[in-house]
């Protein structure tokens, strides 16, 4: 933890649970990723972190962003993002969302159905479209599945569309889940978008960007691999799939830029011995912005002040869900003299946290976000608020 994040919560002892950010780490991870993949435009994923504060930061930077509702469209705005920084990533959108969008100036739309095509085209008339691909995901911690995607064929049919409807064809996109712990999952990526390449031979229809998506890892409870092995594994593939002609590339990182910035301090309500294990209750749980403990996908680092022996735990969140435990089977272990009225501080919880937090599950409030760090101003370090 950063002496900044450690300053603001012992001297301010806000009610917790919160998330505290620290700006300047914002600034150094995005500075980070540019430095390692220079070639590459940064749209950053909105809702890793949607804090108004967090995206103004970024704005400031020339990061664009990556959105996928007309309310990220519109923080985005507010933050300072100019609409052409601004690429509409969701391939599941309403016409009157598509319509919305175009409406505030954005041009750039991802598709990978001929419905969602024909919304874009009849709601915004000459935009840009890429066609996004299904690849697999196998090493993510938090994979998509089958939810978006299309084949290779079935993309290069979509763009060959967009043109006789009157939209400009941008490119192609793919996803390899978001944590995504194998290095060689974007290589199989850019392969398949050379696949698409492939089917427009000789068509006309060009090919000018290779957007990558996100999934580039953080460190939690485990290690991860080096930034530095995506990065490679990337330019290699490139160079091998688009011998005669290297497209534009673009990246849309989240949890790379926001995770390690923040830490969610919660406080223990209560402790309690059940079939002969210690539970630890949380006045934090997965319907509070911990939902990425499903399935116990993401272990975070968790730190305790006191000292002394530890022992084994099952940690669990505070509402009146039996689906609310965030770890029965990933071993955790805590001080034996752990008790309600403690402090726990979760590491690296700067992403898919706030975000996730519901609106009032139990009448527990959502997670407020606290932002400190030179990058933000002085009335920065308060809760965020909603944008009319």
């Amino acid at each position: 933890m950063c002496d900044l994040i450690r300053q603001f919560l012992d001297g301010q002892l806000p009610p917790t649970p919160c998330l505290v950010m620290d700006l300047d780490a914002v600034r150094a991870a995005y500075r980070r990723l540019r430095a390692v993949l220079p070639e590459a435009r940064v749209y950053y994923a909105t809702k890793a972190n949607p804090d108004l504060r967090v995206l103004a930061t970024l704005a400031e930077l020339g990061a664009g962003f990556d959105v996928a509702s007309p309310a990220e469209v519109a923080l985005c705005l507010a933050a300072g993002a100019e609409p052409e920084s601004i690429s509409y990533g969701s391939t599941v959108k309403k016409r009157s969302d598509v319509a919305y969008a175009f409406g505030a100036g954005v041009r750039r739309f991802a598709v990978d159905s001929p419905a969602d095509l024909e919304n874009i085209a009849a709601a915004a008339p000459g935009s840009q479209v890429y066609c996004r691909i299904f690849v697999p995901d196998d090493g993510a911690r938090t994979p998509f599945g089958r939810k978006f995607g299309c084949s290779p064929a079935e993309a290069a049919e979509l763009l060959r569309a967009a043109g006789r409807l009157g939209l400009a064809q941008h490119g192609v996109s793919f996803h390899v889940g978001s944590q995504q712990l194998d290095p060689a999952a974007f290589a199989r990526g850019v392969a398949a978008a050379a696949d698409v390449a492939g089917e427009l031979a000789g068509t006309g229809v060009p090919l000018p960007v290779l957007n990558l998506g996100g999934g580039f890892p953080v460190r939690y409870a485990a290690p991860v691999p080096p930034v530095a092995a995506y990065t490679s594994a990337i330019r290699d593939a490139v160079r091998r799939h688009f011998p005669h002609g290297v497209p534009s590339l673009a990246i849309e990182p989240g949890r790379i830029l926001v995770a390690e910035a923040g830490v969610l301090r919660t406080e223990v309500v209560l402790v309690a011995e059940r079939d002969d294990r210690r539970w630890v209750y949380l006045d934090v749980g997965r319907y509070g912005g911990l939902a990425e403990t499903e399935n116990e996908a993401i272990a975070y680092r968790i730190v305790s002040r006191r000292g002394g022996p530890d022992g084994p735990v099952v940690l669990a969140g505070p509402t009146c869900d039996g689906d609310d435990v965030l770890y029965q089977r990933t071993p955790y272990r805590l001080p034996l003299s752990l008790r309600g009225g403690d402090t726990l501080d979760i590491l690296a919880a700067g992403a898919y946290t706030a975000s996730y937090s519901s609106v009032a599950f139990n009448g527990f409030p959502p997670l407020p976000t606290y932002c400190v760090g030179e990058a933000s101003k002085p009335s920065m370090a308060t809760p965020d608020r909603d944008v009319d």
